[in-house]
C-alpha cells in the first residue's frame, strides 16, 4: 500500500528555499534538516525561480475574497440552523402548555 503524499504550505516551501539559498548551507543539508528529499527541494527552487512567490498557489494560500465567500456561506448556514432551532423550540413550548 503506497504511503500518503505529504503536502506542504507555500510558506513552508518558501522557507525551505530560503534555507537552501543560504550561502553558509547547502541544498543537501537543508533538505536533510527539513526531512524532505533533495530532488523535491530542487523542484521547489526551479518553480520559485520561474514564477516567483506565485509558484505555490495550492494549500496555505487562500485569497481574501475566497475566504470571505466561505465565511459568508458558513454564516448563512449557521444562521439558518439557529432560526430553525428557535422555531422548533417555540413549537414544542406551545405543545407542552
Amino acid at each position: 500500500m503506497p504511503l500518503p503524499r505529504k503536502s506542504y504550505t507555500a510558506e513552508y516551501k518558501l522557507e525551505a528555499i530560503r534555507l537552501a539559498s543560504d550561502p553558509e548551507s547547502s541544498i543537501k543539508k537543508a533538505a536533510e534538516g527539513l526531512g524532505i528529499p533533495e530532488g523535491q527541494l530542487y523542484r521547489w527552487m526551479r518553480a520559485h525561480k520561474k514564477s516567483g512567490n506565485g509558484a505555490f498557489p495550492g494549500k496555505g494560500v487562500v485569497s481574501r475574497d475566497e475566504e470571505l465567500f466561505q465565511l459568508r456561506r458558513e454564516l448563512k448556514r449557521v444562521t439558518e440552523e439557529r432560526d430553525f432551532l428557535k422555531k422548533t423550540a417555540t413549537f414544542f413550548a406551545r405543545e407542552l402548555k
